[in-house]
């Protein structure tokens, strides 16, 4: 199929406007709508779509702020009730641990409600934890409360790839998402810059009051975000007109039973069936488990390294968010010249997937590079700038290799396939990403930081190999898998209408 919209069916305008409202039953409409239609997010003005992506931005970036800004608070969350800095990282593993869980949620909300309702309930209850988090008396008040904030605000970050996915074209794939990312990416590293003087002045509980204040002007400026999912559209539309439509039955699933076999069974059937899925779920692991590590290490390192504040080392993280603004950068102009150079300037015709990979080869020198530049620079022989220049290679790279792998399968896989492995890859690298930041410490101590980032930086030279072998062998592998269905009956780009439902990063995510 080599149209970017592989299904054109009828839309409900396409009816006669002499027919009666209570008369006019529709046949099965499908889940995407035609490229001619006005309602179409693709075909609605430049400010409309630019609107309602920066829209899912801002909700992206205050949760994404909201999971990092406790990390500056840390020494205070460990005075104001006496626990371990094992514990007190708790309230960061936590967050991430909840939103683990919107990869395998989000999806099932979204085809029944639509996007728009997702995201205006789930950010003031996000919100809502914050609060109580900030407000908390006890250790145990804090933790439920964390945790439930990331349950609650993992939907914006789940969600802001169906939105980009929804409005812009198919062959910006690389570029949208490069930047939906950034707004994960800028707004985790945005918390230890921003809070760094307050807490030093104020105590660890304005972690959270500046997470809310954050959250509350996202939501002021996205109250009229206008629904972008084709699915509710259609639905929303046929309402409003007096016309009864029949959807084609939910990617997602409609029982129980089928909503926990795409995003439950099948992901974990892929996990040990799936070469590509497989790869990309590992490596997107590794990166996002030292991602989410820098901001316990990268404080408490240059506190004891080179007697830094705790203004001094959020200011430190200027160099993650440059990292993360030089990757959007860097990833799109390579999607742009490729495009460009093959003659691919619409949806209609793109270079194979196997392009989308090109920002992960780079990127997978510099992950390897940067941790052993980290952990062989951060000494008092050398200058704090050193080490800290690594961290802005770091998350260039991070971010090259997660735009890059998740465009690549957003599009390797039918619907449902798709569906699947992203669930996957976002649940699994989230967990990894709560997990390293309880036990970086540790085992800094007991290997000394050369050792315990040269540990990573081994790991990540043998995962350098994962693009090379997609970019060189992608092809035969999707042309093989039991998921591939008829997608395989052309190398050219098909857009499925679920291939962004899922997954960060938040990153991003997400996180």
């Amino acid at each position: 199929m080599d149209s970017a919209y592989p299904h054109h069916h009828p839309s409900v305008e396409s009816e006669s406007p002499d027919a009666t409202m209570d008369s006019v039953v529709h046949p099965l409409v499908g889940h995407m709508m035609s490229p001619t239609d006005p309602d179409n997010p693709q075909n609605w003005p430049r400010s409309r779509k630019i609107y309602a992506s920066t829209v899912a931005m801002a909700f992206a970036f205050a949760v994404a702020f909201g999971v990092t800004s406790l990390t500056v608070g840390i020494q205070g969350v460990m005075q104001r009730f006496n626990v371990s800095m094992t514990m007190a990282v708790l309230g960061l593993s936590l967050t991430l641990f909840g939103i683990a869980f919107a990869p395998i949620i989000t999806p099932h909300l979204s085809e029944r409600y639509g996007r728009s309702p997702v995201y205006l309930v789930s950010l003031p209850i996000f919100a809502l934890f914050i609060l109580g988090a900030g407000y908390s008396s006890s250790f145990g008040a804090l933790a439920v409360c964390r945790f439930f904030a990331g349950f609650f605000g993992g939907p914006c970050l789940v969600l802001i790839e169906g939105t980009f996915a929804d409005v812009w074209s198919a062959h910006l794939t690389v570029t949208y998402y490069s930047f939906l990312s950034l707004a994960s990416y800028v707004g985790a590293g945005c918390a230890p810059l921003v809070l760094g003087y307050i807490v030093t002045s104020k105590g660890w509980q304005w972690t959270q009051y500046i997470t809310l204040m954050i959250a509350f002007g996202a939501y002021l400026f996205g109250i009229g975000v206008p629904e972008t999912y084709p699915r509710e559209i259609l639905r929303s539309r046929a309402r409003r007109l007096g016309h009864n439509i029949q959807l084609a039955k939910a990617q997602s699933g409609v029982t129980l039973a089928e909503m926990a076999q795409t995003t439950l069974f099948t992901p974990l059937f892929m996990a040990v069936s799936e070469p590509i899925v497989m790869m990309v779920t590992l490596y997107l692991a590794l990166n996002f488990a030292v991602l989410f590590q820098w901001f316990i290490s990268v404080p408490a390192v240059l506190a004891l390294t080179y007697n830094f504040t705790l203004y001094q080392a959020g200011l430190a993280f200027i160099a993650a968010i440059v990292g993360a603004l030089i990757s959007t950068l860097t990833s799109s102009l390579t999607e742009h010249i490729t495009n460009r150079r093959a003659g691919c300037t619409s949806t209609a015709t793109s270079l194979p997937l196997e392009y989308r990979l090109v920002p992960a080869i780079f990127g997978s020198v510099g992950l390897c590079g940067s941790l052993f530049w980290i952990g062989f620079t951060a000494s008092p022989a050398i200058n704090s700038t050193v080490p800290i220049i690594g961290t802005a290679v770091y998350v260039w790279s991070s971010m090259s290799i997660l735009t890059a792998l998740v465009s690549y399968v957003f599009d390797a896989y039918p619907a449902k396939g798709t569906l699947s492995a992203l669930t996957l890859m976002a649940t699994v690298r989230i967990i990894c990403a709560a997990w390293l930041p309880l036990v970086i410490i540790p085992m800094i101590t007991g290997l000394s930081g050369r050792w315990a980032y040269s540990v990573f930086g081994f790991m990540a030279a043998g995962m350098m190999a994962v693009p090379v072998v997609l970019f060189m062998f992608g092809s035969r592998l999707r042309s093989r898998s039991r998921h591939a269905g008829p997608m395989m009956s052309s190398d050219k780009h098909t857009r499925t209408e679920h291939h962004a439902d899922q997954e960060m990063q938040m990153g991003s995510g997400h996180a």
